[in-house]
């Protein structure tokens, strides 16, 4: 399908973008910590944390508005808007490293942007593949999606590691050039069905709704928290940088920028493994029991990666890592999609979004403040651990979880208009 094809590519290249921006400023803020503010591992531990809250600070306050304006206006432009954002972002940061003028705060102000951009993009992107497919194909283009995804985190950290290592700058130049392609596609994408206005409905309202129906929906609110509490916890990738530059070593050699670029890829590299394997033979059985067991696995694979020192043993710790998750994100995703109406996703894409962001930004976060008290295995291992405990919680909390056998539709898509699809 054209308009599927026209989306892959676009959060392809919107991803492999973000993926150099990501491990390009973890190592610059980690580096700057260290060389030009004279900081300790452990202070300079606390500053990657520090990237983390600001990235997630403005999603929490924007992403509830910007899952309704995902509802009310054309998901395409929406998604434009927040990759316009990044695309500034890039270029200051480029212009900045390329004259030598990197300071913590600029880094911290700059990361803020970013957090701006994802709760724009999120609820939009995650919207608009399931509004140009029929339900059944649902399952599979989660398995497609997360290829995009999961093949663009492989390539992005590494060619971010190894264009750094080239020169400095040119890891934002590639990324501005990659949204660029992005943007184009998103809005090239044709017959996309618009959801009707919400007329007379005030947007405090909209957005209330939406967190209404979540709590309503245990099934999706055991999905958003079991993710939201293991990866919050187990946020072994924001120490990645120490383990890069302090811990890791290859023939006597500290693993630098370049090692940082293969660490920060092999997660995916498991991640894309799986989600072409579920391409071809989906999850169809027994999907809410793999998902525990996946998250638990995701939970053993940080521990062992956290005690590892060998840096191929190291590598393969985060690609199981990463094999596990990919199971998780494809249950949950093809859940959520399959029990939300069309014309609330832009809210609950939102919802979705702030948890795995919380997830992701709070567990840097948690990790850089851990980090200060036990070092930084110390926080992988305990964080590692963490996520097990959580999955056995949640198993007993959350019984909706072991007891969804298969996936179910609630909500068709019914086929866009004439009128809808200009």
């Amino acid at each position: 399908m054209p308009d599927f094809r026209r989306f892959w590519i676009g959060r392809f290249c919107a991803v492999v973008a973000t993926a150099i921006i990501s491990v390009v400023l973890g190592w610059q803020v980690y580096d700057v910590a260290r060389s030009a503010y004279g900081m300790s591992p452990g202070e300079a531990a606390f500053q990657l944390g520090l990237i983390g809250l600001v990235q997630f600070l403005p999603m929490l306050v924007l992403a509830p508005f910007a899952g309704l304006v995902a509802d009310r206006r054309d998901r395409r432009r929406v998604a434009a808007f927040a990759m316009c954002i990044d695309c500034l972002m890039a270029i200051a940061l480029g212009v900045a490293t390329a004259s030598d003028a990197l300071t913590l705060p600029l880094l911290f102000v700059l990361a803020s942007l970013n957090g701006m951009s994802r709760a724009f993009f999120g609820p939009a992107i995650s919207a608009i593949g399931p509004s140009v497919l029929p339900p059944q194909l649902i399952p599979r283009a989660v398995s497609l999606s997360s290829i995009a995804w999961q093949t663009a985190s492989v390539g992005g950290p590494a060619a971010g590691g190894l264009l750094y290592a080239w020169s400095p700058a040119v890891p934002y130049w590639a990324a501005v050039a990659l949204l660029a392609v992005a943007i184009g596609s998103i809005l090239g994408i044709k017959n996309l069905r618009i959801p009707p206005k919400l007329e007379n409905v005030h947007p405090l309202r909209s957005i209330a709704e939406g967190f209404s129906y979540v709590r309503r929906q245990r099934l999706l609110l055991g999905c958003m928290t079991l993710d939201l509490f293991a990866v919050l916890l187990a946020g072994a990738t924001a120490l990645l940088p120490i383990y890069a530059r302090d811990i890791l070593a290859w023939n006597g050699h500290p693993v630098g920028p370049a090692g940082l670029g293969l660490l920060r890829a092999a997660p995916a590299v498991g991640a894309a493994a799986m989600a072409l394997l579920l391409t071809y033979r989906p999850i169809e059985r027994n999907v809410g029991v793999k998902m525990l067991w996946a998250v638990a696995g995701f939970g053993a694979a940080t521990v062992v990666f956290g005690l590892s020192r060998n840096f191929l043993l190291s590598l393969l710790m985060l690609a199981l890592l990463g094999v596990a998750d990919m199971v998780s994100i494809f249950v949950r995703n093809a859940l959520i999609q399959l029990n939300t109406p069309d014309d609330m996703r832009g809210r609950i894409g939102s919802i979705s979004g702030l948890a795995i962001s919380a997830s992701n930004e709070l567990g840097e976060m948690q990790s850089g403040t851990i980090a200060v008290v036990l070092g930084p295995t110390g926080a992988v291992v305990f964080g590692g651990i963490g996520a097990i405990v959580i999955t056995a919680m949640w198993t007993v909390l959350f019984p909706e979880l072991r007891r969804a056998r298969s996936f179910t539709t609630q909500f068709a898509n019914r086929a866009p208009s004439k009128e809808q699809a200009t």
